[in-house]
């Protein structure tokens, strides 16, 4: 790799990093006075639009194969239409470190589904022995929101849902990949999300139950701008570009910020039983993304 895509990659790792650790703490703030489906909906189609208009400006032709059309509007399904708006619905009651936390077992989930298939890259007892281990972990900080009320039984299902539904859609991403530059598709899938999101919000009635508030509002506006247009077009260039191990290190960094975040602007707080399972989670990150290097030097 020479010295200006290393730099590329080190300032897209760290906009994935931080921009998207942050964005829990938008969804949060952002389904306070917008209904979930509709408000998810217009950030896509305002991060769509401003994508396809640089798109546009750079003149980037769009992929001109039936089948590249149908795995874009599949991965969009499964990543931001499933992904995401389970997220984005199930923080109506659970809090954004907590989101952050679950989600951050997509690591684990791309691990496990990466070693399926002829493609599969197999995985070792290390990354084995880490994945029970996040399991474990999850388990724990589910059980004790459970316990605590934080949050309704359906609301913990969606976002353990959430992290396979993306895992799923990033390994397909990853083996499918659209003969188009990662901008044009990334851009086609935020606006296939955004479209059908919207379309679902307005015939559930979500429109009538806005209270367009100028906070929630904010929040929509930065998760489309910071949150679409730059964090996961940057995401979903460094899937092609990057090792999943090195992807994967996103999975401790994000739960982190957002925690951090949650703390000092939302005032939320994790439990003695919640902070025991956080640590399990991100340790069991930490292994998975660490054992083919493991392997690799002991070999």
């Amino acid at each position: 790799m020479d010295q200006s895509r290393g730099l590329q990659v080190a300032a897209a790792m760290a906009v994935v990093y931080v921009v998207w650790g942050s964005t829990y703490l938008g969804i949060r703030v952002m389904v306070e006075a917008l209904p979930p489906l509709l408000s998810a909906g217009l950030r896509f189609l305002l991060a769509g639009v401003l994508m396809l208009a640089w798109v546009g400006f750079k003149r980037l032709p769009l992929p001109r194969r039936r089948s590249d059309w149908g795995w874009l509007a599949a991965t969009s399904a499964l990543m931001l239409v499933g992904a995401n708006g389970m997220v984005t619905w199930a923080e109506q009651w659970v809090e954004s470190n907590q989101a952050a936390l679950i989600v951050a077992t997509s690591a684990l989930w791309i691990a496990g589904l990466g070693s399926l298939g002829v493609q599969g890259i197999r995985v070792t007892r290390i990354a084995l022995a880490g994945l029970v281990v996040g399991l474990i972990g999850v388990g724990v900080l589910v059980g004790e929101g459970l316990q605590l009320r934080q949050a309704p039984v359906s609301a913990y299902a969606a976002m353990l849902v959430s992290p396979f539904l993306w895992a799923l859609g990033a390994i397909v991403s990853k083996r499918k990949p659209a003969q188009c530059a990662p901008l044009v598709a990334a851009t086609l899938q935020v606006l296939m999300a955004g479209t059908v999101m919207t379309l679902l919000g307005l015939l559930n009635g979500d429109a009538e139950r806005c209270s367009w508030s100028t906070r929630s509002l904010a929040a929509m506006a930065y998760l489309a701008v910071f949150g679409t247009c730059i964090a996961y077009a940057c995401y979903y260039w460094l899937v092609h570009e990057v090792a999943p191990s090195t992807l994967g290190t996103h999975a401790y960094v994000n739960p982190a910020v957002a925690v951090l975040l949650g703390a000092w602007l939302l005032d939320e707080q994790l439990g003695p039983l919640q902070l025991a399972g956080t640590f399990i989670i991100l340790a069991s990150v930490v292994i998975v993304n660490l054992a083919p290097r493991w392997t690799r030097n002991r070999s």
